[in-house]
């Protein structure tokens, strides 16, 4: 009895290890951690874009000291000079109607640029480079660095990819919402040049 009890003792410890370290190895080889994987080439769009989009914040949330003839047009809004003339959004015609439309995108283009701030700061602080190819990106054997990835894994990854998502909504949002007053503002500028050219031309016509 007592032989008996010592080699069950002695035969059930090895299987116990023995289920142990399969346990262990399945979970390594079956638990693959989630990754989110940025190209080189969005980064690089992102890094170039924010300055350009706080350029023209800056524009619009100090007009109209920086819109032409204002202390701060010259140098660093000069080309806004000309914009103005094509877009009204950003010229005279929506400034003097009191148009609410631009500052108010200009604030989500601020809101909208924090969340691509904090998306840049996690890839950069959190990231580590790779050769694989990234998301959204032609292959690295076609443009070389530049597609290759950013790699964020785990719960961080998560963060930013739900931050960038974010971030890309309201762009999608604000343009479309762009488009259609800008759309409105031209119409309504031509409906009143055209309105005014009439009037015009019926004086010329009663006073001739």
């Amino acid at each position: 009895m007592v032989s008996t009890r010592s080699q069950s003792n002695n035969s059930s410890e090895p299987m116990s290890s023995s289920r142990i370290s399969t346990r262990t190895s399945d979970s390594a080889s079956g638990n693959k951690i989630w990754a989110h994987t940025p190209s080189n080439l969005t980064l690089i769009w992102l890094i170039v874009s924010l300055p350009l989009v706080f350029w023209d914040t800056g524009y619009v949330l100090l007009r109209p000291h920086t819109m032409p003839g204002g202390s701060w047009h010259s140098p660093i809004w000069t080309p806004y000079a000309l914009y103005g003339t094509i877009d009204y959004i950003y010229g005279w015609p929506a400034y003097n109607a009191h148009n609410g439309f631009t500052a108010a995108q200009a604030m989500l283009n601020v809101i909208e640029s924090l969340f691509y701030m904090y998306y840049l700061w996690i890839v950069f602080q959190h990231g580590r480079p790779s050769t694989t190819k990234g998301r959204g990106a032609p292959k690295p054997s076609a443009i070389g660095w530049l597609g290759e990835a950013k790699v964020v894994p785990g719960a961080i990854g998560g963060v930013a990819s739900l931050v960038a998502f974010g971030a890309a909504v309201m762009t999608v949002s604000k343009t479309m919402l762009y488009c259609k007053t800008n759309l409105s503002v031209h119409r309504d500028v031509v409906l009143t040049t055209c309105r005014d050219e009439r009037i015009f031309f019926r004086l010329c016509k009663h006073w001739a």
